[in-house]
């Protein structure tokens, strides 16, 4: 029986970090990094042992960075259009290779990610790396290209904005001026470096998130270029276009679509970037801003994944509800992000405000594609839940993360750290509080209590944290094992709020059942109130269950606590007790 999927989300250059220095701009020497090796068999044994069935590496491809690696044949980069100092992981500046600040020798550093790749695999975990189709870093530089193997940008035609097999969109005339900083911003916190103002892009090129500005705000995308898939500048398309009814073709079938004919050439470039780390051992891509890229695209080079290998798994970040099913179906993606409207209603409810009527009504909205939607409560873009700017404390994401884990088959996310608490208080540099830093040198505190000075046993966790990462614990790993959260749902939510006194829109309870497992949830997401109330079970979800008994004892999968359900007239009854923020997923035993 094939259980959830549960994905470890961890940024790769935090993880092993042990400095706890934290100075805001600071350099590896400084505050210290982690390195590839820091995911040693016990750190693996441990994640694994979470509940884990996925690990996605985040940060991995060689992106730009401000340290010399000149040794090495790796160009400096200029601080102007690098965010922190280590550099954003989607600004990748060479695609066939790795991140040379996760190495303990950089000159090996492609082996050193292999023998991590094959550590994962070892300890069962199948494993996910960032691709980022929508632009690379400004000054792209291919220098490990396998043979035969031309770099971005190599051999395009600057004399003008638009060609179909140019790589970039280029200002012919202009060249390339950094952005004019604000609100006291300065690169590197201000430090005069060496390699500032070393760029000279000229022609200028399109900026990453469309400005077509030689001088784009510092709010654009600065640090990248928009990479082009044959959209001209005024919308229209040099390639062809899916039939309207291959939403319902399968993958072998857009292969064979895509065969002998004419495609971009950052299609191609693409497609082989791709199939060139699944030969090297990968399970999977997680897509960055998929949306930005034209869903034929997709078709092409997802087809192409899956004729190498069936299994792989790919998710992509879609926030556009009105394209999740374009994506999934004409783009060949397995998973995206359930952010617009279950993750945001969830952050909301957390935040005290937000009701829990609304979550049931966007699980029956989505139930043609429920098992497509990837959910999650925190990832590298979004808000730590224990920061102040998010609710404070990491409890109080308890329910929600019962809910996120249990009422649909699609696969969960955690990021590290979640599991204990982590709040992202510190000032890294570039940005700010709240989020943990994906530009700078850091430390990440609370995770390093787990980390216990690479024991990675929770040595020095508190008690509260050693508590919470249990709960993550029980509950990830009975997701993974469970049947009846690969089977059906029901919400029982609004069936309760009509009949059910002392039953409001704090609580929330649903059922999921399989031929051999039948569960009842329920959850509190208030902070500071109790509920007790008779919780009802509708008679048809007992008819189709086969219950004709009188009674049946049922068993809290999380903390073995007990209970009973009671059939009266044909209908269910559950005594429920429901402390502050506490979930129930009782089991029919």
């Amino acid at each position: 029986m094939q259980g959830k999927i549960v994905i470890y989300h961890v940024f790769t250059r935090l993880f092993g970090n042990t400095n706890t220095t934290n100075k805001p701009w600071g350099t590896i020497e400084e505050n210290g990094v982690g390195k590839f090796e820091d995911f040693t068999d016990k750190a693996l044994s441990e994640i694994k042992k979470l509940g884990v069935s996925h690990i996605w590496y985040t940060g991995v491809p060689h992106h730009a960075v401000i340290r010399d690696y000149t040794a090495y044949g790796i160009s400096n980069d200029d601080p102007n259009v690098v965010k922190g100092r280590a550099g954003s992981p989607y600004a990748v500046k060479d695609y066939y290779n790795v991140d040379p600040d996760l190495a303990l020798d950089p000159a090996n550093r492609l082996q050193e990610f292999k023998e991590l790749v094959d550590r994962t695999h070892a300890h069962g975990m199948k494993v996910i790396m960032d691709i980022v189709p929508n632009h690379v870093a400004r000054d792209y530089q291919g220098i490990s290209n396998p043979n035969g193997v031309r770099s971005f940008g190599a051999d395009d035609d600057t004399d003008h904005e638009y060609l179909k097999n140019n790589n970039f969109y280029y200002i012919p005339g202009a060249h390339f001026e950094v952005p004019d900083w604000k609100d006291g911003y300065k690169p590197l916190g201000g430090e005069l470096h060496r390699s500032i103002g070393t760029l000279k892009e000229n022609p200028a090129k399109w900026t990453g998130n469309g400005s077509r500005s030689p001088k784009p705000d510092m709010n654009d995308w600065y640090e990248t270029v928009r990479v082009n898939y044959g959209v001209r500048p005024d919308g229209g398309l040099d390639f062809d276009l899916l039939p309207y009814d291959f939403g319902e073709k399968d993958y072998t079938q857009h292969f064979r679509f895509w065969q002998h004919r004419d495609v971009p050439d950052s299609w191609i470039k693409f497609r082989d970037i791709a199939l060139y780390w699944m030969d090297f051992g990968l399970d999977g891509f997680r897509y960055d801003m998929a949306e930005m890229v034209p869903v034929e695209f997709w078709s092409f080079m997802n087809s192409y994944i899956k004729m190498r290998n069936e299994d792989a798994f790919l998710m992509a970040e879609v926030y556009n509800p009105d394209l999740y099913r374009t994506f999934i179906h004409k783009g060949k993606m397995d998973y995206l992000y359930d952010k617009v409207d279950f993750y945001d209603g969830l952050k909301h409810i957390m935040k005290g405000y937000g009701w829990s009527d609304h979550i049931p009504v966007v699980q029956n909205n989505l139930k043609d594609i429920e098992h497509h939607m990837l959910h999650f409560l925190e990832n590298h873009d979004e808000q730590r839940i224990a920061s102040p700017k998010f609710v404070g404390k990491a409890e109080i994401a308890k329910p929600a993360m019962v809910v996120s884990a249990t009422i649909s088959t699609s696969p969960t996310m955690i990021y590290f750290g979640q599991e204990v608490g982590e709040p992202a208080a510190e000032n890294p540099g570039f940005g700010s509080a709240s989020r943990t830093s994906i530009f700078d040198y850091v430390g990440v505190p609370h995770h390093q209590r787990w980390l216990n000075n690479k024991k990675f046993d929770g040595g020095q966790l508190t008690q509260q944290e050693r508590e919470l990462r249990d709960f993550y614990k029980r509950l990830l790993n009975f997701t993974l094992e469970s049947e009846a959260l690969m089977g059906k749902y029901r919400e029982i939510h609004f069936y309760n709020k009509e009949r059910t006194k002392g039953y409001n829109h704090r609580v929330l309870s649903y059922v999921r059942w399989s031929k051999n497992q039948k569960l009842i949830i329920i959850v509190n997401f208030d902070v500071t109130d109790s509920f007790s109330f008779d919780l009802k079970v509708p008679p048809e979800i007992l008819q189709s269950w086969g219950f004709d008994k009188a009674a049946y004892k049922l068993r809290d999968t999380l903390y073995e606590k007990t209970n009973t359900l009671k059939i009266i007239n044909n209908e269910g009854h559950i005594d429920v007790h429901l402390g502050p923020l506490e979930s129930f997923i009782f089991e029919v035993v």
